[in-house]
């Protein structure tokens, strides 16, 4: 199936919130809360969607503002969070057409590396590493090590080590990595 991928726009911003609320189940307005809190505050650097033929918003892709603590200098990041799509919509390409749009716009704008929390499964297809091979270590233990990972981008350069910081907003939200019994299930399926 095909998709146009655009910029956000503001007429946009009701049925984003819808989308990601269904795409999440019944994390889906804890997502929503977070997602606004870092668009309020200006932490948001790019907000992709997908359109179908119809015109209708299939999916939404995030970027925000991140920090890599390396020995030599504190850099600035994107974290991909949150990438939705219409449960209607799943498993026929909006996801990984966000997925190539976000790492192309992430680039565009100058970030060494782009990173995320989710499903080695998934995210390994589309290109996706865990952050680790990099030298690059999650805000937090609860993120198990496959689970974070990274793309490197044309500006990204081998001393580029250290661990991601987020934005205080995502701890506010309580929104960085898992908590029991989830992480404890995780850790256990990933060995």
């Amino acid at each position: 199936m095909s998709f146009e991928i655009r910029p956000q726009r503001p007429d946009d911003d009701d049925a984003t919130r819808q989308l990601i609320g269904a795409a999440f189940g019944a994390e889906g307005a804890a997502v929503v809360g977070v997602w606004g809190d870092v668009v309020a505050r200006g932490h948001d650097r790019a907000q992709l969607v997908a359109v179908d033929a119809t015109g209708a918003l299939v999916g939404h892709v995030g970027l925000s503002h991140g920090w890599l603590d390396t020995r030599q200098a504190l850099v600035d990041v994107l974290v991909l969070s949150p990438l939705s799509v219409a449960p209607a919509h799943q498993g026929r390409g909006a996801g990984a057409a966000l997925l190539e749009a976000a790492v192309a716009e992430a680039d565009r704008l100058g970030a060494p590396v782009v990173v995320l929390e989710g499903d080695p499964g998934y995210y390994s297809r589309h290109g996706w590493s865990p952050a680790a091979e990099l030298g690059i270590e999650a805000p937090t233990r609860r993120v198990p090590g496959p689970a974070f990972q990274a793309v490197p981008l044309a500006s990204y350069q081998t001393w580029m080590t250290g661990r991601v910081v987020y934005r205080d907003v995502w701890w506010e939200h309580d929104s960085t990595g898992l908590r029991d019994p989830v992480l404890a299930d995780i850790e256990a399926r990933l060995g």
